[in-house]
């Protein structure tokens, strides 16, 4: 019988932010290929209704509140992982803020702060909590979700591109470091894309219509359009990828 090079059978998976948009798609393609799924947000409510949704489909899963900004809450679920599981094989950094929509000498000390302690830090102490444990375990997969924006700062968005280009070079600091360990890291860039999150953007034509003007395929992203990519990198199909980006973007940076 031919590999399944994309299976997860066995592997337990923690999706932060997952309870809507992006993260809650990835949760449901994850749980499809065999993972039991840990969805984590700041409200467990949305967690709880992804989790039902999964398991109604007959994949494993099970609803964790965690606020990446609160390095206390980030302790508490790795301990949860560690009592309920012993292991973790996959990490998903979705969770975002972006309180601050508006031009960059406008900031507010709040957003700025606010921004960077759920995108960057929040990320980075998820992924050394990780890494720490794959790292006994044999290895595993963490993908941190960034955006264009790290690329290419959006208009009106300062701060939060800012961190999502920190996020990019934080992706390759731990591949390079980490990779001794067989943990690999890497990041999705996504598009634009049609979620709740975005949904100020979407709201803004002056914003929506250069951005699919300038995006080949002249639309936005549904959020499951972004899961398929995520499942490549934590999967055997990438046992060769780290330090990579995967950009999803509809040809926006082409």
């Amino acid at each position: 019988m031919a590999r399944n090079h994309f299976g997860l059978d066995g592997r337990i998976a923690v999706v932060a932010g997952g309870s809507r948009g992006i993260g809650e798609a990835i949760a449901h393609i994850l749980a499809d290929y065999g993972a039991h799924v840990i969805v984590t947000s700041r409200k467990i409510e949305g967690c709880q209704t992804v989790v039902e949704a999964i398991r109604a489909k007959g994949g494993s899963a099970e609803a964790q509140a965690c606020h990446l900004g609160e390095l206390a809450q980030i302790d508490a679920l790795f301990a949860h992982v560690d009592s309920a599981h012993g292991r973790i094989d996959i990490l998903v950094n979705n969770g975002a803020a972006n309180p601050f929509y508006g031009h960059i000498l406008d900031t507010p000390v709040s957003a700025f702060e606010k921004t960077l302690e759920v995108n960057l830090r929040g990320y980075f102490y998820t992924s050394v909590a990780a890494a720490q444990r794959m790292k006994q375990t044999g290895g595993g997969a963490i993908v941190n979700v960034a955006s264009a924006n790290g690329i290419t700062p959006g208009d009106k968005q300062a701060i939060y591109s800012i961190s999502k280009a920190g996020i990019l070079n934080m992706t390759q600091a731990f591949a390079n470091e980490c990779g001794e360990f067989n943990v690999r890291v890497n990041a999705l860039i996504p598009g634009v894309t049609r979620t709740r999150f975005a949904q100020a953007l979407h709201d803004d034509e002056s914003f929506l219509a250069p951005a699919r003007a300038r995006t080949p395929l002249k639309r936005s992203a549904e959020p499951s359009e972004m899961a398929g990519a995520v499942l490549y990198l934590v999967s055997d199909a990438a046992s060769y990828t780290t330090g990579s980006f995967v950009t999803v973007d509809g040809g926006y940076l082409a």
